[in-house]
């Protein structure tokens, strides 16, 4: 089976002319038994042409292709099987749930933009009624947006100056403490409830009390340390 279709024909006994061995060459054409059928095909003109699923990524060497062979809008989402869409593959995103790695040219997982949202606002209540002389462990925490506040219950059984460690200190700065009697009737006697207690001084790691001279016994109280 021939694979070439001649461009003329030629007869036993016929002159050879250089028209007709031109024509031989020029007219010829490919016979469809020279393709496949399946990645490659012989169009109207008699040509061999690459089918449209000839190409396979097999055929395509590795450097082949390149950002400045592709055009700018070649590339879309309905291009891409979802199944080759792997973090892996994704360099600029970023799967750091405390985005302690982010930066200005890295984008981030929906997973870790959650996870770290919500540590923001991870409030730890604790009782009320649950009070410890000289200790503020009983206590919680809350992140806003980069904002610490921190709170918890304490006694004071005499009217010297006592000294309380924050279970966890503030990273930077405290630059703030208040104080508030919430006990009621439940300990220590004093002229009026709802009194507060002065902050002799703050840091990062805790903050200095001394309560007034009317209270008398054993007094519980609540605090409010506001830093970052």
């Amino acid at each position: 089976m021939s694979v070439i279709n001649k461009g003329t024909k030629f007869s036993n006994g016929e002159q050879l002319t250089a028209d007709k061995l031109n024509d031989l060459v020029d007219l010829a054409t490919f016979d469809q038994s020279a393709t496949d059928s399946a990645s490659t095909t012989v169009n109207t003109s008699g040509q061999i042409v690459v089918a449209d699923s000839g190409v396979s990524t097999a055929k395509i060497a590795a450097g082949a292709v390149t950002t400045a062979k592709i055009a700018a809008d070649a590339v879309t989402t309905a291009k891409i099987a979802d199944a080759n869409v792997t973090f892996a593959k994704l360099t600029d995103v970023i799967d750091d749930d405390t985005m302690a790695t982010a930066s200005a040219t890295t984008l981030a997982t929906s997973e870790s933009i959650k996870a770290y949202a919500d540590s923001l606002a991870d409030i730890t209540p604790q009782s009320s009624d649950n009070y410890d002389q000289h200790s503020i462990a009983d206590s919680g925490s809350v992140n806003i947006g980069g904002l610490i506040l921190k709170f918890g219950n304490f006694e004071l059984a005499s009217d010297s100056e006592i000294t309380l460690t924050f279970p966890t200190a503030f990273p930077t700065a405290c630059l703030m403490v208040m104080t508030q009697d919430t006990r009621g009737s439940g300990g220590g006697s004093y002229t009026s409830k709802g009194i507060d207690v002065p902050i002799k001084s703050k840091s990062t790691a805790g903050f200095t009390v001394n309560r007034y001279d009317e209270m008398n016994n054993t007094v519980g109280l609540t605090f409010l340390a506001i830093g970052y």
